[in-house]
């Protein structure tokens, strides 16, 4: 797969570097990392391992930075909020992280919950891929909002008059795991039962924090800084296990729509 030599010279975006030092230090504030030296390297380590195991599977037009459209030439542009969410559920180690995300890197919630995953990949159709438009966004997104129209009418009409949409909100909270915006142990079960229960599960669990916030929402539409308010502030007093009911209520009624769109991603 790579050469030590090949990680070696496989350069991180300042970027990443400045994601790294955030991540280890929530880590340690977290405590469940240590303030040993050699965690930085062992993170920067783990991105570099996903990385280059994700670039080999861009579409070789990408590789080279030849694209019309910037964001999908190269590499993954952003941070890999994920990825360094799962070194922390496991410690800070870098074995267990890398054979966990390799393994889970098969499934098909992988292109939902990592967006690293499907950036510029062989496995997207070419319309798909050449739009810069991630599967989290195409179908997540539309799903939010579908089901916003019916659960929280209310809601859906509140971000429509602030001239921004539910799902825009939600692939900023998705993109990065959540990080500044819920607990971390919220975080895990976020994960937890997005794999477990099902990928559809991150459609159900933004319109539970949709829901959870509605009165806020109603609030800041009026005071005309909805959009601040969602990007600044954190989610207080949402807490994923209690809305586990609402969440499976909403698998019930929706998942013969929500999951076989989710999991058709890579149909043209």
């Amino acid at each position: 797969m790579w050469s030590e030599n090949s990680l070696k010279s496989f350069q991180l975006t300042p970027l990443q570097q400045l994601g790294i030092k955030i991540a280890i230090r929530y880590g340690i504030h977290l405590k469940v990392i240590h303030t040993s030296s050699d965690v930085t390297e062992k993170l920067t380590l783990l991105l570099k391992q996903c990385a280059f195991y994700l670039q080999q599977q861009q579409r070789p037009e990408q590789r080279g930075g030849h694209a019309k459209i910037k964001f999908i030439s190269n590499r993954y542009p952003g941070f890999d909020w994920f990825a360094a969410t799962v070194f922390l559920i496991f410690n800070g180690n870098v074995e267990k992280s890398w054979h966990f995300l390799h393994k889970f890197s098969c499934l098909g919630s992988s292109g939902y919950l990592w967006p690293h995953r499907l950036h510029c990949s062989v496995h997207l159709p070419s319309a798909v891929m050449i739009s810069g438009i991630s599967p989290m966004f195409s179908s997540t997104g539309h799903n939010i909002e579908l089901l916003l129209q019916i659960e929280l009418p209310l809601v859906a009409s509140a971000f429509k008059m602030s001239g921004y949409t539910a799902a825009q909100i939600c692939m900023h909270w998705l993109k990065q795991c959540f990080w500044n915006y819920l607990d971390w142990l919220d975080i895990c079960h976020y994960i937890c039962i997005s794999i477990v229960m099902g990928v559809d599960y991150q459609v159900y669990l933004c319109i539970a924090i949709l829901r959870h916030l509605q009165k806020e929402i109603m609030e800041h539409m009026q005071t005309q800084d909805l959009i601040i308010f969602l990007k600044e502030t954190a989610i207080h007093g949402f807490h994923v296990a209690d809305n586990i009911k609402y969440m499976q209520s909403l698998e019930k009624r929706y998942r013969k729509i929500v999951l076989p769109d989710m999991m058709h991603v890579s149909t043209p």
